[in-house]
């Protein structure tokens, strides 16, 4: 089963209010074994446009476990504390896991059967 991913990009409108946000989601992310992987506030912008001036990528056992921790009534609580300090692109995606490859054959020697 693929990890999953939550993916934010945020416009910060108020410092404070994300750093309150920050304390209060960090129980709800530990309950549900989340691990923090991007906290970029400069992006490098390959092509088209980006939104807002922060990006984070938190990580999840799975899309499933995404999911249900961004419903969870812990995390309910601090979702709006970020709604009210930032304007916030949010996604949910499955991580990618290459298709499993056969094994390789010894390449057969002249003369054997």
């Amino acid at each position: 089963m693929p990890k999953g991913y939550v993916i934010m990009t945020e416009a910060i409108r108020d410092q404070e209010g994300m750093a309150a946000y920050g304390k209060a989601s960090a129980a709800s992310m530990a309950e549900a074994g989340a691990r923090v992987r991007v906290v970029d506030p400069h992006p490098q912008v390959l092509e088209g446009e980006w939104h807002g001036d922060r990006t984070v990528v938190v990580e999840f056992a799975s899309v499933e476990a995404a999911r249900a921790w961004y419903e969870s009534a812990g995390y309910r609580e601090a979702r709006p504390l970020r709604q009210a300090a930032a304007v916030t692109n949010a996604v949910i995606v499955a991580g990618f896991e290459p298709p499993a490859q056969a094994p390789r054959q010894p390449p057969r020697q002249e003369g054997t059967r």
